[in-house]
């Protein structure tokens, strides 16, 4: 009984996921939308101790985690990707998910939540994941990232702050907004160029969402 009722659940959500990748004009690999299933899972199974997102249901999170962080795929480019303040690992573990061959790190100062990344990294399978314990400002890596993304992380002023030496020469900073930030916008440092910002349309979410893309300026 217990196996009829998860093959139903997991069809349900993959059912969810492939309408709203339809709808958003993306294709994946059915292996990768299986994994992202598995994820879910895994996020709804350790949710209950860990407290990893106040989203509970797990149809709810396929709409507004995962369908929510794969709306950046087009903007995402490079080799190596950072996440900051990835909590349960969004928008980091889907993306990695739909390219296994790029390097995705995903930091964050709260331990329990790095223990639940590394044991979906293990779970996943995902071998150029990296689990990083750390706060942002305390984080020094051998080397520096194309992407670096942030999901209703801090103000766009402290990312910037926060993030600017981490990026290559031709990188981008992606932070995801609710509404429209323009004071944010207006209180952003010099140097730093808005190449624009994007409305997200995100299935299954009708609260507005936006997409802030940020390089250094003079490129």
């Amino acid at each position: 009984m217990a196996s009829t009722v998860a093959s139903a659940l997991r069809e349900s959500l993959l059912a969810g996921l492939n309408s709203g990748l339809k709808a958003m004009g993306l294709e994946l690999a059915e292996s990768a939308r299986e994994q992202l299933i598995d994820y879910v899972l895994l996020l709804n199974k350790w949710n209950r101790t860990y407290n990893l997102t106040a989203v509970r249901d797990p149809q709810e999170m396929v709409e507004r985690h995962l369908l929510d962080s794969l709306a950046l795929l087009p903007y995402v480019a490079g080799q190596r990707l950072l996440d900051v303040g990835t909590g349960g690992g969004l928008p980091g573990i889907p993306l990695a998910i739909t390219d296994p061959a790029r390097e995705v790190v995903l930091l964050d100062s709260n331990s329990k939540k790095t223990r639940f990344l590394i044991q979906a990294k293990g779970a996943l399978g995902l071998e150029r994941v990296s689990v990083v314990h750390s706060r942002l400002e305390q984080y020094q890596p051998p080397f520096l990232f194309e992407r670096i993304v942030a999901r209703a992380f801090t103000s766009l002023a402290d990312l910037v702050e926060m993030t600017r030496h981490l990026l290559t020469p031709q990188g981008e900073i992606l932070a995801m907004k609710g509404l429209y930030p323009e004071e944010e916008l207006q209180a952003l440092p010099e140097g730093i160029e808005v190449i624009e910002v994007v409305p997200l349309t995100v299935p299954g979410t009708e609260a507005e969402r936006h997409l802030v893309r940020m390089r250094t300026a003079n490129q």
